[in-house]
């Protein structure tokens, strides 16, 4: 097996390994799997190489934003299935610690004191929400190797030195450079045939004072949330969380929908969407094993590539229309976002926006709006526009919206909110508060879209929007096929009108 590759690696404090700790740490923060996982495997690398037992921190904390009953429960599904997992691993070395913060500030200290009996910790290098300034803080706090590990997409995060600025820009990179690192995928279980000396337990003082979670409370969740200080108006989606139902998740979309993925993926009312945002981006599901799954399908190996379609939508990968299309969503649009947030420490601020894109949204900042709704009236889906409050609905109940009118939702919200920085606040609110693929590199992607990053300028000139791409409901309702969405996610009144 390959090693994890030097440049997924960073370290973060260059403090030295302390060969006389009593195990490799691994703090899970990002990536919640224990497959298909470069920081597992690297910690796995690290364990196996000192001869000491591995113990794997996987904590879920309470202070954070939005922190609600439906984010802390898909969580809550992984943990439980990582649980099922690694707890039979004891014996083998492999020593699982769950914990879950129960009043607001109870876990801190603990990965400090973790990490005093620890030979280096291993942790992962997500770049965006709050973890990038938690890792910062974390580092300058341990006096063991702190390294963080890039799991997130096909391409190293630090394979680009630069800003891509447009889908077509990275996609020619990303084309060209993609065929060095597709020998260099994650262990598909990293903790096979691993076994490493036994950790009888961990110090009993740090287990009284913080306690790991159980497995009775991680399965029968609601008794454990209700007794949580976090947001219990956002209910839990009716769809578990958790690598399991990830996986599964997955292989019904092989099986069943990407043959139509193509040539359906707009219409709402054909199921074909692959489902899999929340699972990435909770780190439940690895683009690494996406891609293998899919490959194993089409048989397909990277002589496939072709060297003439480089940079375009279709023809590169040499997997037919639906698998590309899938795939330029999966690499090229979600491995920009990540780009972005790993280049830019500003990038969920309006100044971040292109400058031909702030110029025109500010010269038009004035313009008269046909409505302006205040955020209570955008959260309870109170608008006079039938198809946005079906919108808004979905993402409500579901922690999800309809990709094509996802990009609808937010134009309204730009064209019926006092002014476009206002706008922002606004989507960054509804879409981190409900959507359970939230506070994400790939959701705030599509967020400033609508503001138009990575878009063009669009004449000719408008009220409110001046060059940025016009939508409307009215040309949506044309192209759509949106009578079985109304009825679902609409109210009665305004389905029959």
């Amino acid at each position: 097996m390959n090693p994890t590759p030097a440049i997924r690696i960073q370290d973060c404090n260059g403090a030295p390994i302390c060969g006389n700790g009593q195990f490799v740490l691994y703090w899970m923060i990002a990536f919640r799997r224990t497959t298909w996982n470069f920081s597992l495997q690297r910690a796995v690398e690290w364990a196996k190489r000192l001869q000491k037992p591995l113990v794997i921190f996987e904590p879920l904390r309470i202070g954070y934003r939005w922190a609600s009953e439906r984010l802390h429960r898909f969580v809550l599904d992984g943990m439980a299935d990582n649980l099922e997992r690694l707890g039979p691993l004891k014996r083998h070395g492999i020593f699982y610690y769950p914990y879950v913060e129960p009043v607001e500030g109870h876990g801190k200290g603990l990965l400090v004191t973790l990490a005093r009996h620890a030979c280096v910790v291993v942790t992962d290098d997500y770049p965006s929400f709050f973890l990038p300034r938690m890792v910062r803080a974390a580092a300058q706090r341990l006096s063991v190797r702190l390294e963080q590990v890039d799991s997130n997409g096909l391409l190293p995060l630090r394979a680009a030195d630069q800003l891509f600025v447009t889908a077509q820009s990275f996609r020619n990179f990303l084309h060209k450079q993609i065929g060095l690192h597709l020998e260099n995928f994650p262990q598909a279980d990293p903790l096979a045939n691993v076994a490493l000396p036994r950790l009888p337990s961990l110090p009993p003082a740090i287990v009284r004072r913080w306690p790991p979670v159980s497995a009775v409370q991680l399965h029968s969740a609601f008794p454990l949330l209700a007794q949580l200080a976090i947001d219990h108006s956002v209910k839990p989606v009716d769809y578990r969380g958790g690598p399991k139902t990830a996986r599964l998740q997955l292989l019904d979309f092989l099986d069943r929908k990407l043959s139509h993925y193509g040539e359906k993926a707009n219409q709402p009312d054909d199921d074909c969407r692959s489902g899999l945002s929340p699972y990435l981006h909770f780190g439940h599901l690895s683009s690494h094993e996406i891609f293998t799954e899919l490959a194993q399908r089409r048989n397909w190996t990277p002589a496939r590539l072709s060297g003439a379609a480089q940079g375009k939508r279709e023809g590169f990968w040499g997997m037919g229309p639906s698998a590309e299309a899938f795939l330029d969503q999966l690499v090229v649009w979600r491995e920009l976002g990540y780009n972005m947030c790993s280049q830019t420490e500003d990038h969920d601020r309006f100044e971040s926006l292109p400058q031909w894109a702030q110029a025109t949204l500010m010269k038009h900042a004035s313009d008269p709006r046909p409505y302006v709704y205040s955020l209570e009236q955008w959260e309870a889906a109170c608008t006079h526009d039938p198809l946005w409050n079906a919108a808004q609905t979905q993402l409500v109940r579901e922690g999800r919206i309809h990709n094509y009118l996802r990009m609808l939702w937010g134009k309204k919200i730009l064209e019926w909110s006092a002014s476009p920085q206002q706008a922002l606040d606004i989507m960054i609110e509804l879409n981190n508060k409900y959507g359970v693929d939230g506070r994400d590199p790939n959701s705030s992607s599509g967020i400033f879209w609508i503001l138009g990053r990575y878009d063009h300028p669009w004449p000719p000139e408008r009220p409110i929007f001046g060059v940025v791409r016009y939508m409307s409901s009215h040309n949506t309702m044309r192209k759509l096929r949106l009578r079985e969405y109304l009825a679902k996610y609409g109210c009665k009144e305004e389905t029959r009108g």
